[in-house]
């Protein structure tokens, strides 16, 4: 039988099931699809491939999932490091993005983040920005996943004046792009300091009515909790709940502020979490108790958030973070284990943002969304187990080959829709422009 690509690979973790590593195995891609997994010996004798791909020193994983990030903001990458987070917001980052966010910053932005993304394995994040209709062109431009978050404030800003300008406007993009395979969306009211009620209602409505995800900061912070608190006597997540936002459909980001009691009711909603660790270490925010939300059966993705805060988008140190921090919160060394940590950076994105049956794994049917790791570097050798290696010791600059949807989008570590070069001409002129002060 003729296939599209034939992959060879020392091991092949496929996240599903959980328990297995592949030695010696291929994955079989035509039309974009894996359509099967099996000995390499036996693959070459059942398989024609157009392409053979021999990677005899890398695991495969499936393409990992940034479920948090702003991603136009990787041009903001270091303006305003070591600050607590609300003095970071609002007398540094709020003012740049005033001063210089408009289209042309998004793409450049987004294109950048990109192009980092894939370097590092990520195949698919989730984003929260100004401008969505450009981080989507830019995403469909680059081949890359990407679930798109549909902003709301109360506020004015560059992309529209009012919470019913937000909600219309993005109402729209979904209309235009609701049949792009590589493109989801959800809405994204940025935090509940920053939304009122009415268009919370309104945006549950649609999102009711249009089977979308919700993506929203919460409990990100203590003074967050505690405002809310003095002002309406319940908590973020309370009035949340009150408005009916907590569901199998939503995702709260953060999540660092949680009693036993708290993790237990969120638990029962059947909604989601997006960590990110070091972004919360670097703000010094909190920690998420990311053991204790697993074992009341929560369903715990990654993501770096944005670089502003980060300062990378890279999903293996998010990962290796998480499974350290884990630990050391929960004081149990046993807490999110390798396998438990690439869950959370793969499939768990994946249900998080209702795609699993689509990415999210290496599963006959999925789409390929692949990603080769070359383990054959001094620091990753020996390799007793490749698991423990990819989760404790591997790098981002060992990610050598990337495939969404069977096309390759990483090549020997070269990127094929993307120009470096260009790309290091356009993120030099914004460092320029936003190294003007007069913003802070």
């Amino acid at each position: 039988m003729q296939v599209d690509l034939l992959i060879q690979a020392r091991w092949i973790i496929p996240v599903e099931p959980e328990s297995v590593i592949h030695e010696n195995h291929s994955l079989v891609i035509d039309e974009g699809r894996i359509i099967d997994l099996l000995d390499s010996a036996e693959a070459l004798q059942k398989y024609q491939p157009r392409t053979l791909e021999k990677l005899e020193t890398h695991v495969l994983i499936p393409g990992m999932i940034n479920c948090h990030t702003h991603a136009a903001m990787a041009l903001l990458s270091g303006i305003a490091d070591d600050l607590p987070l609300m003095d970071w917001l609002q007398n540094h980052i709020w003012p740049a993005e005033q001063k210089w966010v408009s289209e042309a910053f998004v793409r450049d932005g987004t294109d950048l983040a990109i192009a980092e993304m894939l370097r590092g394995g990520t195949t698919c994040f989730n984003d929260m920005y100004f401008f969505p209709e450009i981080v989507a062109q830019q995403a469909l431009h680059h081949g890359i996943r990407a679930n798109i978050g549909l902003i709301v404030f109360d506020f004015p800003t560059v992309w529209a004046e009012n919470a019913d300008a937000y909600l219309a406007k993005g109402l729209a993009l979904h209309e235009q792009l609701r049949h792009e395979a590589l493109i989801s969306m959800s809405f994204a009211p940025h935090a509940p300091y920053t939304v009122s009620d009415e268009p919370l209602r309104n945006l549950l409505t649609y999102a009711d009515e249009m089977n979308m995800t919700i993506h929203m900061h919460v409990h990100e912070t203590a003074h967050e909790v505690q405002e809310q608190l003095q002002k309406t006597g319940q908590t973020p997540l309370q009035r949340l709940d009150g408005l009916g936002l907590l569901t199998s459909s939503f995702m709260a980001v953060h999540m660092t502020q949680l009693s036993a009691e708290e993790i237990q009711f969120y638990a029962e909603t059947g909604g989601h979490i997006v960590h990110c660790p070091e972004s919360n270490l670097k703000l010094a925010s909190g920690f998420c108790p990311v053991a204790a939300c697993l074992e009341a059966g929560i369903n715990v993705a990654l993501g770096t958030d944005g670089a502003a805060s980060n300062n990378d988008q890279d999903m293996l140190a998010e990962m290796r973070v998480a499974a350290l921090l884990a630990k050391g919160v929960s004081g149990n060394a046993s807490a999110v284990p390798a396998m438990e940590a690439l869950k959370m950076a793969t499939i768990n994105g994946a249900k998080a943002l209702g795609l699993d049956a689509e990415i999210g794994s290496l599963k006959i049917g999925k789409a390929a969304d692949v990603v080769a790791i070359d383990l054959s570097d001094v620091e990753t050798q020996p390799v007793f187990n490749p698991l423990a290696q990819l989760v404790y010791a591997a790098s981002r600059h060992q990610v050598s080959d990337v495939w969404v949807a069977g096309k390759q989008l990483l090549n020997k570590r070269q990127l094929t829709t993307l120009d470096l070069h260009d790309l290091r001409q356009r993120a030099a002129v914004w460092q320029q422009k936003l190294s003007n002060k007069s913003h802070v």
